[in-house]
């Protein structure tokens, strides 16, 4: 049997872009629930609208010419439901606060069951702002929003905003059965969509150009994601993640990730078609980001993990990162094409920045599978790295079918000559001595406590493959071509027992 249909027109939403209809759209989802669940329809039209409240049993259905845009904030017209205080991302910031907060969201959910929000609408983060008016704690910020290693906390303004701010399209906590399907979104603020502890999520056919981030998978469980296209210059397309928001170690397991387009072409363009190139640098200053990554909030573990078929465009490339103490482990990735590839086309790396309670350990990056890829156009600074820490190396790592080509270029004086100032300042650390003048271009800091990204050692001493703090690694039909000089060796090892070479060619 059909589950009833609850039209929001009927319950006194206009639709015309100006009226605020989210009393309307939530009186809807009210009677759906009361009579025991429902599809909640929304027609052609332009829902203006602050924060919409799901509730367990209901599907959003936005119909073909739908539109639910998000509302600005103004005194004489509402705001978004206030934010609740969480201690795991108030006092202790373990988390940057976006990650800690769901309603001050367009969309958001706790504790529900069996929801869905389907149909050919579009969602429009328009009156979303990427820094909400968090009225607890703030820390200094790194990149992508999260808190700059080794910062303190700052008290927040003695008078709070009276009106709250939204900073995420759909945000949901603690969900079971949910599906996400066919949509488009539009502008989604800090988070295009935020799922902490959400188990058995299915989320396909999705098109999202946005802000920051895309989807983002917090301590879930049971996860497809099929089908997606996702452009996110700013910050990473889909990342999978497990902060500390929930106040414990909740894993990200059993994820699966396929045939999904990512990319970092200029906001809105994806959308419209014309695949903007404007934007040359995110907001850590790197290039466009738009890849899948597994990380850097990674408190609990991460376990099989399955990334196949997908394409990266105009973005960073695949990156796995344990800075918090995570074991990540059993993953799979492969048939992956990498298009204009704004940093290493893969980053393995074991960190110690420890944002966790007392005694996070150092955590551990094993059984990892990577083949069958293909990457053009590689920024030439940056060869494929795995880096490690002094006595926790990276651990079981198999490169099979790889085939990589780099624009090269560097020299090995470009290497020597680095100071700091050639670093990301993002990945510093004032207790981490810095290079104030030429180095031995052999000698790389270990910055284990930096926030993880490809550039935060500089320019390294290998043009194809840089490993460092590795065990057993195995390289089967590797290959890297690189199209203009480079005086770099393409292979540089360091710390990296059981290191296999079968087939490939690293050679300039």
């Amino acid at each position: 049997m059909a589950s009833p249909s609850f039209n929001i027109r009927d319950h006194g939403a206009v639709g015309d872009g100006i009226a605020l209809d989210s009393p309307a759209i939530n009186a809807a989802i009210n009677a759906a629930a009361d009579a025991g669940g429902g599809t909640v329809v929304f027609p052609a039209g332009t829902y203006l609208s602050f924060s919409v409240r799901l509730r367990s049993h209901i599907t959003l259905h936005l119909e073909s010419g739908a539109t639910l845009l998000a509302a600005t904030p103004a005194a004489d017209f509402g705001s978004y439901d206030p934010i609740l205080p969480n201690r795991w991302g108030d006092e202790l910031q373990y988390q940057d606060f976006g990650h800690s907060h769901w309603r001050n969201s367009l969309i958001w959910g706790e504790d529900l069951t069996d929801i869905a929000i389907t149909g050919l609408g579009l969602i429009d983060g328009l009156g979303l702002k990427r820094h909400a008016n968090y009225p607890h704690v703030t820390m200094a910020t790194g990149p992508n929003g999260t808190a700059a290693s080794g910062s303190a906390p700052r008290p927040a303004p003695s008078a709070a905003p009276s009106l709250t701010q939204g900073n995420k399209a759909i945000a949901l906590k603690n969900c079971r059965n949910v599906i996400l399907r066919d949509f488009s979104l539009h502008r989604g603020g800090h988070f295009a969509l935020l799922a902490t502890g959400v188990d058995d999520l299915a989320i396909t056919g999705l098109t999202l150009d946005t802000n920051r981030d895309g989807l983002d998978i917090d301590g879930c469980r049971r996860v497809t994601i099929t089908d997606c296209t996702v452009n996110t210059p700013n910050d990473d397309a889909i990342v999978l993640k497990t902060s500390y928001a929930l106040g414990e170690l909740r894993p990200c397991e059993d994820i699966t990730i396929r045939d999904c387009h990512v990319s970092g072409f200029d906001l809105g363009t994806v959308l419209d078609g014309t695949f903007g190139r404007t934007t040359e640098r995110s907001p850590d200053r790197d290039g466009p980001t738009g890849r899948i990554k597994i990380g850097t909030e990674s408190n609990g573990d991460f376990r099989r993990i399955t990334i196949d078929n997908c394409t990266f465009r105009r973005s960073r490339g695949l990156a796995l990162e344990t800075v918090d103490g995570a074991t990540i482990e059993d993953v799979t990735a492969s048939n992956l094409t990498m298009q204009e590839v704004t940093n290493a086309p893969i980053f393995l790396r074991i960190g110690n920045r420890a944002r966790g309670p007392e005694g996070t350990p150092i955590g551990q990056l094993r059984r990892v599978v990577i083949r069958d890829i293909t990457a053009d156009d590689v920024d030439g600074r940056f060869p494929i790295i795995l880096a490690g820490l002094p006595g926790h190396p990276i651990e079981d790592v198999t490169l099979a079918n790889i085939r990589v080509t780099s624009r090269g270029g560097i020299t090995m004086a470009d290497v020597a000559a680095q100071a700091d100032t050639h670093v990301n300042a993002f990945f510093l650390r004032g207790d981490e001595p810095g290079v104030t003048g030429p180095r031995d271009p052999f000698t790389v800091p270990e910055r284990e406590r930096g926030y993880p990204e490809p550039s935060m050692f500089g320019l390294l001493p290998a043009s194809a493959l840089y490993a460092r703090h590795v065990r057993d690694l195995n390289l089967r039909n590797v290959t890297v071509t690189i199209n203009h000089p480079d005086e770099r060796p393409p292979v540089v090892l360091d710390d990296a027992p059981s290191v296999t070479f079968v087939g490939g060619n690293l050679t300039p």
